[in-house]
């Protein structure tokens, strides 16, 4: 099972952190990939390239104008992150036990009712106002049953966990 991260309506001025952050936690928990849509932001594609290639592992990165076709030409089904969606846990099982591939969609600036329609899932975290950072790093957790934590990164940095202080390995 391929998993992919479909980052809408991303915003230069707005977004630079949140979008970030939302490619860093899909690496981190476990996404083969972030697609972005919006506007196109060179730095924000070369800063996440750089994570990658410094702390390991294939992770695609890549800018996508038009949502819709990656929606469409998706070969696995789609699980859009809503608070207006049904609650994760009446749904988690069902969307485990599909083995294909999965395009999580997460929302930036207010996301077309068409995501709506086209999603084969609508989930919510819950059914409050929340960050969409926050519902892919618990959905993902959800979704690989924490297996993600244990994921070993192979890159030319490597954190050694301390009780106290930073270590880092370089090679």
């Amino acid at each position: 099972m391929g998993i992919l991260v479909l980052r809408l309506g991303h915003r230069i001025k707005r977004d630079e952190r949140v979008s970030a952050h939302c490619g860093l936690v899909a690496r981190a928990f476990g996404a083969d990939g972030i697609i972005y849509s919006g506007e196109k932001d060179d730095s924000l594609l070369k800063s996440i390239k750089k994570i990658v290639e410094r702390w390991g592992n294939k992770f695609e990165v890549r800018y996508e104008k038009n949502w819709k076709k990656v929606i469409k030409d998706c070969d696995g089904k789609i699980v859009h992150l809503t608070m207006y969606g049904l609650p994760v846990q009446e749904k988690i099982d069902e969307i485990k036990n599909y083995k294909e591939n999965l395009l999580i969609v997460i929302g930036g600036e207010k996301v077309p009712s068409e995501v709506y329609n086209l999603a084969d899932w609508n989930i919510a975290i819950t059914n409050q106002p929340h960050s969409e950072i926050a519902a892919l790093a618990f959905f993902l957790d959800k979704l690989l049953e924490g297996k993600e934590l244990k994921k070993e990164f192979k890159g030319k940095l490597k954190i050694i966990p301390q009780e106290k202080g930073k270590k880092i390995l370089e090679s």
